[in-house]
């Protein structure tokens, strides 16, 4: 398996520290709101990845961070005048809910930054030991850039040419990415900023700034080496540059050994955001009736190196290919045929290797999915020529299910729907109707059927209703 080493700009195969085994650090979200789809793309592909290492027989340890404390959350908290934690509670548990609608699997540690202080604070205390941190004018401490000479490596920038420099410090959590400064490490305690949110430490009153957090839950759980870090590319510059700096300094190893960033999320080719009235939630969409399903599989389809445009076009054409490969799927559920051709099993060889090999290049998620729809295509030629048993027809689901432990798009549970009995008697007079070339029956039949919300599907075996 290669991946896109961002730090290297190269596809680099990937060799875990220990056989077998990938310590995954994930950047998870800042629970200030709900999550927007921008950041669904990221986690969508943080899923596809950690699936398909499962696929090829890794174990994975996987960590997503909880940030909870941060610039954006204590504002929040202090504009509705609760605790820190009744309002970040609220939209992790969103956050949740709305990995489980996407099918997003479950990793192993969910970490909120609160309960890591801690930690934390032992980093900054080794980082002022080792002189590469200092205490500023304002009672922060921060990271003196200048003490680390690799800074940079990650976004390859030259910071030389870019504006400001060491001898400048930032407080603010997020900041102008064109903008290089002493970064803070901990914030001192400001009254009218902080309300009564700050903790306790060497350093006086405050709390940790956002990058140190990640760096601290990290090598808390994973070790002091990561094998992948992912995240989006805005979290690139400064913050996973940040993150390299406070841990290697701190532990004097390589922090990660294969870094990975997904392209940013444009709706109908411009940048997400409220002014332009292109912003949406993940909840936005379902209520619009779209399903996770769907969503996820816009999300998962183009190349995670690659800027997705989403559309509510392109949103209609994912629900139209599932709703292809879900008919594909019923299909093959009501071969009855016994007698085999011979000609299946080369096909799903082909598809196998095609699939797995099209995932083993750095996710080749275009590649993956056209190897399923050729798939799609051979087998239901095949099955309009009478040419695909029933253990045929069981072999070829069996090969979906593995490709589905990777996708999870594939409605492969059957849906225990009963036709209603008077539907069904209604079918049976439109299929009389048309045997005796009575066209007007037959239309006013399927008028009829049309509107209860059934659609008649004319196959091999016959006709039959579907649920529209």
């Amino acid at each position: 398996m290669k991946l896109f080493n961002t730090e290297t700009r190269a596809k680099e195969e990937l060799i875990p520290s220990e056989d077998q085994h990938i310590r995954m650090y994930t950047c998870g979200p800042t629970v200030y709101n709900y999550a927007h789809i921008g950041n669904f793309r990221t986690y969508v592909f943080e899923d596809l990845l950690r699936r398909t290492l499962k696929f090829f027989g890794y174990k994975v340890t996987q960590v997503m961070n909880i940030t909870d404390i941060d610039d954006k959350t204590i504002r929040g908290a202090l504009a509705e005048k609760v605790s820190l934690k009744t309002f970040t509670d609220r939209y992790t548990q969103a956050f949740f809910e709305d990995l489980q609608t996407l099918k997003i699997e479950k990793v192993e540690h969910y970490p909120h930054a609160t309960d890591f202080i801690p930690p934390m604070i032992e980093i900054i205390q080794g980082l002022l030991d080792r002189g590469v941190a200092y205490r500023g004018a304002d009672g922060s401490i921060y990271y003196a850039i200048e003490k680390f000479p690799s800074y940079g490596r990650l976004s390859h920038l030259h910071l030389d040419e870019l504006k400001a420099g060491a001898s400048e410090r930032v407080a603010a959590d997020e900041y102008d990415k064109e903008h290089v400064a002493d970064f803070v490490l901990w914030k001192s305690y400001d009254a009218v900023r902080d309300g009564q949110i700050f903790w306790e430490s060497p350093f006086g009153k405050g709390r940790p700034g956002w990058h140190i957090e990640c760096s601290a839950m990290a090598m808390n759980i994973l070790g002091k080496t990561l094998d992948i870090h992912v995240g989006g590319v805005d979290n690139m510059f400064p913050h996973h540059e940040n993150e390299i700096a406070q841990s290697e300094a701190f532990t004097h190893q390589r922090f990660v050994r294969y870094w990975l960033h997904s392209e940013h999320l444009l709706v109908d080719h411009k940048k997400m955001s409220k002014s332009l009235g292109n912003f949406f939630t993940l909840r936005d969409l379902l209520q619009k009736g779209y399903s996770g399903v769907q969503v996820r599989y816009l999300l998962l389809q183009t190349h995670y190196r690659t800027q997705l445009n989403f559309s509510f076009a392109g949103l209609d054409a994912a629900a139209k290919s599932l709703e292809r490969l879900g008919d594909f799927i019923v299909r093959l559920r009501q071969i009855d045929q016994m007698v085999s051709s011979g000609d299946v099993e080369p096909f799903l060889k082909k598809a196998h290797q095609l699939f797995s090999d099209a995932l083993a290049d750095d996710l080749n998620i275009s590649a993956a999915l056209a190897a399923l729809f050729d798939l799609v295509r051979e087998i239901n030629a095949l099955c309009d020529s009478g040419k695909v048993s029933k253990e045929e027809a069981h072999k070829v689901l069996y090969l979906l299910e593995q490709f589905d432990q990777v996708l999870a798009v594939l409605p492969l549970q059957p849906v225990s729907e009963e036709i209603p009995a008077d539907l069904q008697q209604l079918l049976a007079e439109r299929e009389a109707a048309r045997a005796v070339k009575n066209w007007k029956a037959a239309d006013t039949a399927r008028d009829q059927i049309s509107a209860r919300g059934y659609l008649i599907e004319d196959t091999p075996a016959g006709a039959r209703l579907k649920k529209k």
